[in-house]
């Protein structure tokens, strides 16, 4: 049984020191700028970088230094820096949009920087400034607005990151660490406009993460191991693998996404229901939380955050109470079975009612108090 406590925020030990101030940043313009893409449409994710980055050295000694935006370039690091052996690193994920009007939307950076600030006091990092991180990638963003794609299904990715520079081998706290922020135009996420659906390997022999792990906290050490088992999982003709945990087979995400379930429960409801964040083996998602939040406010269905096991799946599918799994999945091997989930053969209505609205917001349709930062 899993054991149940709260971790949306790590409550451990932390490293407190003085953060940077945005109002300190320096500006260098490069002299060699890159030719930007033509079209957003076919852009491979992570693979084109604008022509600024954000960098701000830590120490022990002396805390955070200046933030500077520079010209994007590569690193200089030690051998022997910790990131580079004990994987003391985390990432962040997160979004600008071009309004239709030239403006530039950002997605719930709040949310984002939460998030961060948890996985340094995780990963033994510094502390930072929320509202201040966020001020520095604003203005990098606003440096680099002329890179957003200017389309309705491409956007800006924007990769804050955070890592250990200490020069030796001992396995302690780094007392010196380097967080950057580089960025990407990226083309849509589903390449056709709507949904592509998806295959899944579910194996409980291999364990993404784990109770009273790391699994809830984005950082590097947790997706290394998942790469081979998703190769495996590729052999056998699957997109992703349905990452599962304990005795019971607990539903945990797929691949490195969030998952949600649309069913009639065994009392007769319709009920969206997806893990909870507090079993500490999912990452909390920035669009998790979004679609539960809008889900609540339409109040048209039951929401419940709870522990689903494939059992519970499996039944569920077998008495025809399944509606769709998302995103967009279409079929499960697990075992001996081969499940065939109706999401796309349900048109996917929630999913894409999700998709519409989340996008809507994004990209500037419309106004929603406290999810949009529009400069």
């Amino acid at each position: 049984m899993l054991r149940r406590f709260g971790l949306r925020v790590f409550r451990g030990a932390s490293r407190a020191a003085s953060s940077f101030k945005a109002a300190d940043l320096t500006v260098e313009v490069t002299k060699s700028p890159a030719q930007k893409p033509e079209s957003a449409d076919n852009l491979p994710f992570g693979a084109v970088f604008t022509d600024h980055m954000l960098e701000i050295d830590w120490t022990a000694e002396n805390g955070w230094g200046t933030p500077e935006i520079k010209p994007f370039q590569n690193l200089s690091l030690h051998p022997a820096a910790s990131c580079l052996h004990y994987a003391i690193e985390l990432f962040e994920g997160m979004k600008a949009y071009k309004r239709h009007d030239g403006k530039v939307v950002m997605f719930r950076p709040d949310r984002n920087m939460a998030r961060m600030h948890s996985s340094a006091v995780r990963s033994a990092l510094p502390e930072f400034d929320q509202e201040e991180m966020q001020k520095c990638i604003q203005k990098l963003v606003d440096l680099e607005r002329d890179w957003i794609p200017d389309s309705k299904v491409a956007s800006l990715y924007i990769r804050p990151t955070m890592i250990g520079t200490e020069p030796t081998l001992g396995v302690s706290p780094p007392k010196y660490a380097k967080c950057f922020v580089i960025l990407c135009p990226v083309g849509p996420y589903f390449p056709t406009g709507g949904f592509n659906p998806v295959s899944l390997h579910a194996d409980p022999s291999v364990v993404r993460a784990w109770d009273g792990g790391s699994g809830n906290f984005k950082m590097g050490a947790n997706y290394a191991p998942t790469i081979h088992p998703h190769m495996e999982a590729m052999k056998k003709g699957h997109q992703q693998i349905l990452w599962l945990y304990g005795d019971e087979h607990y539903i945990t995400e797929v691949g490195t996404m969030n998952l949600l379930i649309y069913w009639v429960n065994e009392n007769g409801e319709e009920e969206l229901v997806t893990p909870p964040i507090e079993q500490g083996v999912i990452l909390p998602g920035v669009t998790r939380d979004s679609l539960l939040t809008l889900a609540r406010e339409w109040n048209e269905f039951k929401v419940t955050e709870r522990p689903v096991t494939m059992k519970e799946l499996v039944d569920a599918l077998d008495q025809g109470r399944v509606k769709e799994v998302f995103g967009a999945v279409n079929r499960v091997t697990y075992g001996d079975r081969v499940l065939e989930i109706p999401t796309m053969d349900n048109g996917a209505k929630l999913a894409t009612r999700f998709l519409n609205t989340l996008n809507d917001i994004q990209y500037g349709n419309t106004s929603r108090e406290g999810w949009q930062v529009i400069f």
